[in-house]
């Protein structure tokens, strides 16, 4: 296995093209300890021992580290780190779309810190951007528009309607700020979060409950509208079906709402009665669409309800949606060619996931490690360090024998109680394939990725240095060929015979 790993390893060749599309996943919550328990789930769930296995972006060329703190906090909320992810700068936590100097509770810190994203700089270019993911599409992973500073950080990312996030501008008010954009026509968006768009005398005919948002916008018919009066084919759906009977050549826009709160963890819908699309379907609904646009487009996708279950301490959950993700992953790399679409798996921000003991090979991730010697109960190879799923019982754990801990609706036990398990601060990795993949290599600030996005596809910032038609021009291409002509072989031998006549004639 080491010499096939080697020799693959020695095939790899940087692909220096100019990426002509970009797609970023992120899996929010996906940490290491994640990463690798979902490998074992994937391959414990097609019936091998599943150390061995792999998940499919595990299996591109190039990886790196993200270091996740914000520049107000060690440990980061999900809102600092999609800016930095998207917009290149790192800011505080509790912010969003702004840089640090904007302050959390001073509104007026808003105006001229306001960051441009990754999205910005494509569709300035002639680029399409296409936001998807299984969350709120008002959630904090959508920089497009900058937000008010928000207080309190909170976690912000619960599944229970009553544990909503309130902040000086809050996810309604983001939601209109980016549709409402005057950069707003090249936005395909698809989730969750109806509610987020409706007013509260709205009535969903499906969930029958009211919309949430409080000034009284229907931001789907002003979508719609919007797009009328510019003569665009645009298109609302809400269910898998609709999506699923998209004609790309009659629609250009897309706005998909598919629940009125979070959409279904992919273990909980009901495959004989789908109404909501895997983030698969979106996936490749959305490629499907983009690739029309010659000028190329950019795609994120997000993985968001790993982060949601790792908040509940339910381990099986999250690695289910991490496997879902790594689907959706394939069928993009299944759609492009490597040749011309740069893609990028992250994570924002990890959790505080643990995989612990010393279970033999092939135990299942999902069940027990091992019997405590001190009091003599059993754990389970999962837990977490902090969290709602906190058992004591007179000072003692609790007993597992005859617990399911295989079952969906198990939740894994915690060392400190708190109403939500919280964020974790180490580093995420980054898993990159396709033109100038090879820059993400070593430990990086978290806001290098979108850098390197833009100078592959030569957009933003790194316009300059590149071309459409033609070569790559490098960032300094005078000062890099006379460094590559300094370190060649022969410049080394031409400056070692040189040295050697200087000293036989002083002699």
């Amino acid at each position: 296995m080491g010499q096939e790993d080697l020799q693959d390893s020695l095939r790899v060749v940087p692909n220096t093209h100019i990426a002509k599309n970009l797609i970023i996943f992120v899996g929010d919550g996906m940490g290491l300890s994640n990463v690798m328990a979902a490998r074992v789930f994937q391959g414990q769930g097609e019936g091998r021992p599943g150390e061995d296995s792999q998940l499919s972006f595990e299996k591109f060329p190039y990886v790196a580290l993200s270091k996740t703190y914000s520049v107000s906090h060690q440990v980061p909320d999900s809102a600092s780190t999609a800016t930095a992810l998207f917009s290149g700068t790192k800011t505080n936590s509790a912010t969003i779309g702004v840089s640090a100097r904007a302050k959390v509770n001073d509104c007026d810190s808003l105006f001229g810190n306001e960051l441009t994203s990754i999205l910005d700089w494509a569709q300035e270019s002639g680029e399409q951007g296409h936001w998807a993911g299984d969350h709120h599409q008002s959630d904090a992973r959508h920089p497009r528009r900058p937000v008010r500073p928000q207080s309190p950080p909170g976690v912000g990312e619960r599944l229970q309607d009553a544990q909503e996030r309130h902040s000086v501008q809050g996810p309604g008010q983001a939601a209109h700020g980016r549709l409402a954009g005057k950069r707003s026509q090249g936005d395909f968006r698809r989730g969750g979060g109806r509610r987020q768009f409706k007013p509260i005398t709205h009535m969903d005919s499906v969930a029958n409950k009211t919309g949430t948002r409080l000034d009284g916008l229907d931001l789907i018919d002003y979508w719609l509208k919007e797009k009328k009066n510019r003569n665009a084919r645009a298109k609302y759906i809400t269910t898998a079906a609709e999506l699923a009977a998209l004609n790309k050549i009659s629609v250009d826009y897309v706005l998909g709402l598919f629940n009125h709160n979070h959409m279904k963890f992919e273990m909980d819908k009901k495959k004989d009665q789908v109404e909501e699309p895997s983030l698969t379907d979106m996936t490749r609904a959305a490629i499907n669409i983009l690739q029309k646009n010659n000028k190329g487009f950019f795609l994120m996708v997000e993985g968001g309800r790993i982060d949601h279950a790792h908040h509940l301490n339910n381990a099986k959950r999250a690695l289910s949606e991490t496997v879902s993700m790594a689907d959706a992953v394939q069928a993009a790399i299944n759609m492009t060619s490597s040749k011309d679409t740069l893609v990028v798996v992250t994570a924002d921000h990890s959790h505080v996931l643990t995989v612990n003991g010393y279970p033999k090979r092939g135990n299942p991730i999902l069940g027990v490690a091992g019997t405590s010697n001190k009091d003599n109960l059993t754990y389970t190879t999962l837990l977490y360090t902090n969290g709602p799923s906190y058992h004591m019982v007179n000072g003692r754990r609790r007993n597992l024998n005859g617990t399911d801990t295989g079952s969906k609706n198990f939740f894994q036990d915690v060392l400190v109680p708190l109403s939500d398990e919280t964020h974790a601060g180490e580093d995420v990795p980054i898993y990159a394939t396709g033109p100038m993949a090879h820059l993400f290599r070593g430990v990086v600030e978290q806001s290098y990725v979108a850098h390197v996005m833009a100078y592959a596809a030569c957009i933003g910032r790194n316009k300059q240095h590149c071309q459409r038609i033609g070569d790559r021009l490098p960032l300094t291409a005078a000062s890099e060929s006379a460094a590559s002509l300094l370190t060649s072989p022969v410049f080394t031998l031409m400056y070692q015979i040189f040295i050697f006549i200087i000293l036989f004639n002083r002699h």
